[in-house]
């Protein structure tokens, strides 16, 4: 090789060299830059992730932080209060927090009576637990003042507010028909950074309880997961006892508020669809289109009371946290009802929302009744006489199977003396006798079991009719006669009763009816027993239904006055002047001493 080609060699070696150094370089660069990207883009997520971590992380903390709440310092910016309303509903809103202090019903009064400015509609008082009130953003304060319009037709407004991070804040609430508010609450980044949305919190509003015996205070909550079953607080072992606070049919007993806080706060993880917080007739439940992280329910208990009895409760709807970019935007929208616990306007909201009735396993048949039983009151405008009309059908539909029932007794009462002479004769063959007595049964075309089966079949219908009777708030308030509200005992004379209190008429009533129809329905068993029966089912009826709903008593009295009609009726067409009761024992009596004697001669 000359000297020419050595110089032009080592000139391409050293380009290619430069090359090769040149493309390295830019490789690298180009890694590093991929890296720096990949690098901030899992920065973002591991913050979203972590923000998400944190959801789960602070319930506790925010539930040990809702506990020790103490009242907000007032902001600068003066209170605005402002009403909006329609048919049916009538709030009051404050521009310090955008909150709703309260919820006037129209419809439904407070006291039973005719609407007067003495009896003024029913009041939900949020000043406890303001409704809708937003809890944990950085920067904004759970009662920052807010700009507020209203609208000129009066049904919704909007709530404007700037916190000192560049977050903007802007609500619009607008009132609904069926006692609902559709709302939509938008979060903007104002800021020129990215801006972290903590875990916050949203108040649904408060429940107090009332002055009845038979007042309820609960919590339902309806998980986003197909396979779950709506969570009623007062079912669940680890409520129960805070919520319901006593044992049933009237009865005393709860958990003694020895050492317990005035105020406890309990955290819910998961996804819900909804969550209600309601009393016996009213409801307050809150739907969110966006998803949520949980609920904390908050317990205020009566420290006048030894035993843990529930005042009020209040539930907050928690949101997991997350990332704003700058003048980036996030909308959630709600739906808030706000109303009575009445099973066609919970059904048309979805979601399985009619669940808030309670209804039970009967479920089916409850929601057949309610429909009935207001089917009636439009006929009829009275509601004591709707339940008459519907325990009238309810015996209409059973007719024929206690008609039947009754005559298989009557039978089963004439065939005693042979049955009693059986078993004198093969007392000693157990398996004879039951050989005997079957054959009598099928000579005679009698089945001994047939005089159970109504009595069985009826057992689902009156747990459906108690149930329905007692939160129907149809019945709130509802006279009939001399009783004021059917939805309470009569509370005669009240406080001028010793011991009971009051004069309740229709449990006494019942009482005299059933033991009425225990004597005159046909028996085949001990007249000792019977008449033991005959006079301990009243006493203990009376004693269970002496503090019921009066609707319940009247139910329960009717249906017995028609069983005993019933009874008289077939008594007539047999040609009966009596029971024939004393004929029948004298017969199973002298049947069984002839018998005895036969087997002691043998």
């Amino acid at each position: 090789m000359n000297t020419q080609e050595k110089i032009l060699a080592a000139v391409l070696g050293l380009a290619l060299l430069l090359y090769m150094v040149y493309n390295t370089r830019q490789n690298a660069m180009r890694v590093e830059q991929a890296r720096v990207e990949q690098r901030e883009a899992s920065t973002l997520t591991n913050a979203v992730a972590q923000v998400d971590r944190k959801t789960e992380q602070r319930l506790p903390e925010i539930a040990e932080a809702a506990a020790e709440k103490t009242e907000l310092p007032p902001p600068d910016v003066p209170e605005k209060v402002v009403e909006i309303e329609n048919e049916d509903l009538r709030l009051t809103l404050s521009s310090h927090g955008a909150v709703i202090q309260s919820v006037l019903l129209k419809d439904y009064n407070s006291y039973p009576g005719e609407s007067s400015p003495d009896n003024p509609p029913v009041v939900l008082d949020f000043n406890r637990a303001p409704g809708l009130q937003i809890q944990g953003v950085a920067g904004l304060a759970p009662n920052a003042a807010y700009q507020i319009e209203r609208s000129q037709n009066g049904d919704s407004v909007v709530f404007r507010a700037l916190a000192a991070n560049g977050l903007v804040v802007e609500r619009h609430l607008e009132l609904q028909d069926n006692y609902q508010i559709r709302l939509i609450d938008t979060f903007r980044n104002k800021g020129i950074r990215v801006m972290q949305l903590n875990t916050n919190a949203l108040s649904v509003g408060s429940m107090y309880r009332g002055s009845s015996k038979n007042d309820i205070l609960s919590v339902d909550a309806m998980p986003v997961d197909e396979k779950a079953d709506v969570l009623h607080w007062d079912k669940e072992k680890q409520t129960r006892g805070f919520i319901g606070g006593s044992g049933g049919f009237g009865c005393g007993g709860g958990k003694s508020a020895l050492g317990l806080p005035e105020r406890m706060s309990i955290p819910m993880r998961g996804v819900q669809k909804w969550v209600a917080v309601k009393s016996r007739f009213f409801v307050t439940a809150f739907i969110s289109d966006a998803e949520t992280s949980g609920y904390r329910v908050d317990l205020h208990r009566d420290t006048s009371k030894e035993k843990f009895v529930l005042e009020s409760l209040s539930a907050d709807i928690l949101f997991p946290a997350m990332l704003l970019d700058a003048d980036e935007s996030l909308s959630r929208e709600y739906t808030l009802y706000v109303g009575p616990k009445k099973l066609d306007l919970l059904r048309a909201m979805g979601n399985n929302m009619d669940a808030v009735m309670q209804f039970g396993k009967f479920r089916w048949f409850c929601e057949l009744l309610v429909p009935t039983l207001n089917f009636f009151y439009r006929i009829i405008p009275n509601y004591g006489i709707a339940v008459i009309l519907l325990t009238v059908l309810v015996r209409i539909i059973f007719w024929p199977l206690t008609h039947k029932s009754t005559k298989s007794m009557r039978k089963m009462q004439e065939i005693q003396p042979e049955i009693k002479a059986l078993q004198a004769k093969y007392k000693d063959n157990p398996q004879k006798l039951q050989q005997e007595t079957w054959a009598i049964y099928k000579k005679n075309k009698v089945n001994p079991m047939s005089s159970c089966l109504p009595m069985l079949i009826q057992i689902p219908v009156f747990i459906a009719l108690f149930t329905v009777l007692r939160s129907a708030v149809e019945l709130r308030y509802a006279s009939f006669l001399w009783i004021a509200d059917l939805s309470e005992p009569e509370n005669l004379f009240a406080g001028s009763i010793p011991l009971v209190g009051s004069l309740n008429i229709l449990p006494i009533l019942m009482s005299g009816t059933m033991a009425l129809q225990s004597y005159l329905t046909p028996s085949a068993g001990d007249p000792q027993q019977q008449k033991m029966m005959m006079i301990m089912m009243p006493v203990m009826m009376l004693f269970m239904f002496y503090s019921f709903p009066s609707a319940l008593s009247l139910y329960w009295t009717v249906s017995q006055v028609l069983s005993i009609v019933q009874m008289l009726m077939m008594r007539r067409h047999h040609g009966d002047s009596t029971p024939g009761k004393d004929k029948i024992d004298d017969a199973v009596v002298v049947t069984t001493r002839q018998q005895r004697r036969q087997s002691a001669r043998g």
